[in-house]
């Protein structure tokens, strides 16, 4: 067994991109061992432990060792089966072909079929690493990558340095211009400026950490957090973490040094946020607060040196640079309050483009108010206050301080609100209406809030379907699977009660918000060829009136145009350009029919719910059992899966599946010999107690179920078919349901449908494992 050791040495790679790097080197080369034969087995050092392989990364090195590696592969001695002796020639060549061997390697087996005797010996492991090195390079998976020079394979920056050792040994190994070698280099101003030779790991480790080079992430994270504590400890102020600024300034130094600095308490009047923002978003350093919990005016800087003066002037520096910074936030905040305008900033957003598609972001506005108006009932909240703060939920995007620090956006309108005089719901609404911003965020909690914040991700999802810009595989450059799954827990927490094609509908029907005095909703139906003509609704009376109607109707099944009238159309050359509505001279917007997308929205969005209900913890076929009935209500279907799961987990829960089952079965037996009855099942003359039975106790059980669905008892439903089983199992072992008498034979199997359909307002009770 030997040691592998590879560094890739090249100029900075980028802090965010570093973590991600060591996982796929480690996942590339694991694969590539893999594919070698050197699979587990391999890797044994002794028979207590199994192979190890570790990825490092810093600012300059990808590294990747690996511990009891084999030195050669395995030999393989492996016989074939193939074909008759008899078959076909075709038979033959084509399990040579698979085997790799010919003819005469074949020999004819005691029960007549051919036999390939295959050995290969095992190779060198040194043999094969330098294509495996070649083939991980040359497909690494960089989110962003260059060439440099005259190289022809492209590296996140340029590679310098490639360090290569099996066994303590240099393998030989070239890529364009790079030899591979025993050498690395320390830190760039506190190393000794010297190539470093190794021989090992070990070696590799030490000879890093003498020449200032902390080679672990993890390890550089922990120094960083835990000597900024206790710089802030020592200062009587408090360290604000910040994971994701830990990873990020860990992967810009090799040797980090945290300094407490000291900024102008002046700035302090700022928001928090503004002041946190700076600090993160360009200087990369850690906010601070007091014994209070307020801001303090302080701050974390993660220095890559260790200096003479104890990082006096490098502090000192900082503060300066973030008081320029901090001042133009000072200008911005009071710009932006002494205009206090909102309007103003909701006049500038008519020449912001959201989407070329889709529109401005003054027409995004638009859609988002209708929407919460629509939404706000559902949701408990005043639709009169809901709608204004709609209005003016995105208007800081014009602001000077969220030109400055997009981060922002939202937070600063609801400061700008509360300065204001705004009502607090509006402010708390325009605060909150992003969120959540992702799994670990929160969902916002006012009712105002919440209809904000659904409408403002409704309008975006539903307005990329609708130009069909839907998300692909692991494409999803619009965060459209971020937003459904804002969407799924606002609907869940706030218990909103609405069917996903009505929330379609709503977002189809706020284009007719275009209906004005410049401004017309043009709707190319399938009867555009009729003697009436294509219907062009301006402003809001009877067209109006009339488009709602075919909306409701269901009569929209073709694409939406948005076609602007502030010039002087004649309505009559529009008309002869209905075929061509895209080249009509102006035309604005154009969306895909309500149908088409209405139904991929309740499909894309049941996806989510399915993952978001997995990740929670329910069984994925009962999951599967409730889907099945395609329920639009989000609430309604996972408060099912809850009442199914719960039944399953009871006694109750054998009852119903064997209820169910038994009358399943059976008819799914009769149905290949032909259609199954349709008429509901009845008492006949001189029929058996047990069907007379079975017959009382499902008129019983369907009015209880019947109740129990309309007060969405589910649990209660549930019960009443596993109550059943006594008598299904008294009726099926009581008489013959495929009797010789049609009628008898039609109304048993009526019973045992009535019996499946029992469920049908809840699962589909075939898909339970």
């Amino acid at each position: 067994m030997a040691q592998l050791l590879i560094e890739l040495f090249s100029e900075e790679i980028p802090a965010r991109m570093q973590l991600g790097a060591a996982r796929d080197f480690g996942r590339l080369f694991q694969q590539a061992l893999y594919k070698a034969g050197l699979d587990d087995a391999s890797f044994n050092v002794d028979a207590n432990k199994t192979y190890e392989l570790r990825t490092f990364v810093g600012p300059r090195r990808l590294t990747l060792v690996v511990d009891g590696l084999a030195k050669e592969t395995a030999a393989i001695n492996d016989v074939l089966r193939g074909p008759k002796v008899s078959a076909p020639e075709q038979a033959l060549e084509g399990f040579l072909r698979k085997a790799g061997v010919t003819r005469d390697a074949l020999t004819e087996s005691v029960d007549g079929t051919w036999t390939a005797h295959i050995y290969k010996p095992g190779r060198k492991t040194i043999d094969l690493l330098p294509e495996m090195l070649r083939e991980v390079i040359l497909s690494f998976p960089w989110p962003k990558s260059m060439r440099s020079g005259t190289s022809t394979f492209r590296w996140v920056r340029p590679l310098k340095r490639i360090l290569f050792l099996f066994d303590g040994e240099v393998i030989p190994f070239e890529l364009e211009g790079l030899t591979a070698s025993n050498l690395t280099e320390g830190h760039r101003f506190l190393g000794s400026g010297q190539a470093l030779p190794v021989s090992d790991f070990a070696s590799y480790q030490k000879a890093l950490a003498d020449n200032s080079v902390i080679l672990d992430h993890a390890e550089r994270q922990k120094i960083i957090l835990e000597q900024a504590k206790a710089a802030c400890a020592a200062a009587g102020c408090e360290l604000i973490e910040d994971q994701g600024l830990l990873e990020e300034v860990a992967g810009l130094n090799e040797f980090p040094v945290p300094l407490l600095g000291d900024m102008d308490p002046q700035f302090l009047t700022l928001p928090p946020e503004v002041i946190k923002t700076s600090m993160r978003t360009h200087q990369k350093y850690f906010a601070v607060r007091d014994a209070a919990g307020k801001m303090a005016a302080k701050f974390v800087i993660t220095s890559n040196m260790k200096a003479v003066d104890g990082g006096a002037e490098i502090k000192r520096g900082n503060a300066k640079v973030l008081s320029a910074r901090l001042s133009d936030g000072v200008f911005f905040w009071k710009e932006d309050n002494r205009q206090g305008n909102f309007d103003q900033w909701l006049t500038k957003l008519n020449g912001v483009t959201f989407h070329a598609k889709i529109g401005t972001m003054a027409q995004r506005v638009a859609r988002i108010i209708e929407l919460t108006k629509a939404i706000a009932p559902f949701v408990h909240a005043d639709a009169t206050v809901a709608g204004e703060a709609a209005r003016l939920a995105k208007a800081d995007l014009a602001s000077y301080m969220v030109g400055e620090f997009p981060e922002l956006q939202g937070i600063m309108g609801g400061y700008y609100a509360d300065a204001a005089g705004l009502k607090p719901e509006i402010a708390n609404a325009i605060r909150e209406h992003y969120k959540p911003q992702g799994p670990s965020d929160t969902v916002p909690e006012a009712a105002v809030s919440a209809a904000v914040a659904l409408a403002d991700k409704l309008d975006t999802l539903i307005g990329f379907f609708a130009i069909d810009e839907k998300p692909t595989g692991s494409k999803d450059p619009f965060a459209l699977r971020r937003s459904a799954l804002g969407i799924l827990r606002i609907l869940r927490q706030h218990n909103v009660r609405v069917a996903l094609s009505d929330l379609v509908g709503f977002w189809y029907k706020s284009l007719l918000i275009y209906a004005g005095p410049d401004r017309a909703v043009y709707v190319d139906t399938d009867n555009w060829r009729g003697s009436a003509g294509p219907r062009v609704a301006e402003g809001e009376g009877e067209i109006f009136d009339n488009y709602l109607r075919d909306f409701k109707q269901g009569l929209l099944e073709s694409p939406v145009w948005v076609i602007p009238t502030d010039r002087d159309y004649d309505l009559d050359i529009m008309y002869e350009h209905v075929p061509n509505v895209p080249e009509v001279e102006g035309a604005l917007l154009s969306f895909r029919s309500y149908a088409q997308v209405g139904a991929e929205i309740e499909d894309f969005m049941a996806d989510r719910l399915k993952v978001q209900l997995k990740d929670e913890g329910f069984r994925f076929d009962v999951i599967e059992a409730v889907f099945a009935l395609k329920d639009g209500d989000v609430v309604r279907q996972t408060q099912k899966i809850a009442a199914l799961e719960a039944i399953l987990k009871a006694p109750e829960g054998e009852n119903l599946l064997a209820a169910h089952k038994r009358a399943a079965n059976i008819l799914a037996a009769e149905a290949k010999k032909g259609d199954l009855p349709k008429a509901d099942p009845k008492a006949l003359p001189g029929a058996p107690a047990v069907e007379t039975a079975l017959l009382t106790r499902l008129n019983m059980a369907h009015r209880a179920i019947g109740t129990a669905l309309e007060q969405e008892k589910y649990i209660d439903a549930l019960r009443e078919i596993a109550a059943m089983r006594e008598n299904i199992d008294a009726f099926l072992e009581g008489v013959l349901v495929n009797a010789e008498d049609a009628d008898v034979r039609a109304n048993r199997l009526a019973m045992l449908k009535a019996v499946c359909d029992l469920s049908g307002g809840i699962a589909d009770l075939s898909r339970i494992a």
